[in-house]
């Protein structure tokens, strides 16, 4: 498969560029693989009149100082010595729900372990994100949730970071197989963080996947790691974030899933506690519902029809419906 036109092509756009680009995925889109390559090598061929002309000069200037001569042969070495899967869209193992980004959708990917779990359906993957620094209190929630959903099964997706990253990995890992995906932000070669070396091999090790849209031996910035936000988004049918400050990276999360059309949930902590003003936010602001156990997500994941709502909500419904049919009849006239 390394030898494919196709994915060696994707391996070297996948290196020149910055992931989530939009003008990489529209010039996949409106060109294709072959004369998207041809631009990035030779600075002389004009860019389609569809791209706007600052971005499309600055998306060229941000590549032209990583044109190397067998830049995809480096590529396609590193993958095969580190032993790593690679899949392109339409593939076999291929994120369906990745469509739903668009242009800024990822060029490939690099994966260790199963990829079967990133074919399951949307509905029953849910990403889980919050605080590095995470308190006690959020380490037990997420841990008792994550353990909850993995009896349903759900699948887990995090980033792996500490905190609560790791507490919901280490949460799925109790499921055999493991149901969990870890998203990295750099080449799945160098571990981020380094620290967790052990716990992203033991995700592979129980049947679990790590993922990456870099390339082998890809350093960590600040942008990759906003760039991944959409990444998590994307591939959770909900997300959901136990634990996090005001300011916190994880609403990032929050605001990529929104984008998409998909559910958040934040779980409340205490009002004095700063680690979770950043739940209370999303909260105040009516970005997340509230989560207070598995079953909350459940019914993100999988809303009850009318018939299962509480008889409360039925008799409002029910008490509504006559002003609601008089209100159409009157905007009918």
């Amino acid at each position: 498969m390394l030898d494919s036109y196709d994915v060696r092509a994707r391996m070297e756009i996948a290196a020149l560029t910055e992931p989530g680009h939009t003008v990489t995925g529209q010039l996949l889109r409106i060109i294709g693989l072959a004369e998207t390559l041809d631009l990035l090598q030779n600075p002389r061929i004009p860019l389609p009149s569809q791209i706007d002309p600052v971005l499309g000069t600055q998306w060229r200037e941000a590549t032209a100082a990583r044109l190397v001569d067998g830049l995809a042969d480096r590529v396609a070495r590193l993958t095969d010595q580190h032993q790593l899967r690679v899949l392109t869209p339409g593939s076999l193992g291929w994120p369906v729900s990745f469509a739903d980004l668009g242009d800024r959708a990822p060029v490939m990917l690099w994966a260790k372990g199963n990829p079967e779990l990133l074919t399951s359906s949307l509905a029953s993957r849910v990403t889980f994100t919050g605080a590095r620094a995470s308190s006690a209190y959020g380490e037990h929630v997420t841990r008792e949730i994550v353990s909850d959903l993995a009896r349903e099964p759900r699948i887990v997706v995090a980033g792996g970071s500490y905190g609560i990253d790791a507490a919901a990995h280490r949460a799925a890992l109790g499921a055999r197989p493991a149901s969990t995906i870890a998203v990295a932000v750099g080449g799945l070669d160098r571990p981020y963080p380094s620290g967790h070396a052990e716990l992203f091999q033991d995700v592979v090790d129980a049947g679990g996947v790590q993922i990456s849209e870099a390339p082998p031996e890809t350093v960590l910035t600040r942008w990759r790691f906003i760039a991944r936000a959409r990444l998590l988004a994307a591939l959770g049918g909900a997300t959901v974030i136990p634990e996090a400050g005001y300011r916190s990276g994880s609403l990032l999360v929050a605001a990529r899933a929104t984008e998409l059309g998909r559910p958040v949930g934040a779980v409340p902590g205490p009002i004095t506690s700063a680690a979770s003003s950043g739940c209370h936010r999303l909260l105040r602001e009516g970005l997340a519902e509230v989560i207070t156990h598995a079953g909350d997500i459940t019914e993100l994941l999988d809303p009850a029809p009318a018939s299962f709502l509480s008889p409360a909500i039925q008799e409002v419904a029910r008490r509504a419906a006559p002003d609601a049919g008089k209100a159409a009849r009157r905007t009918a006239l």
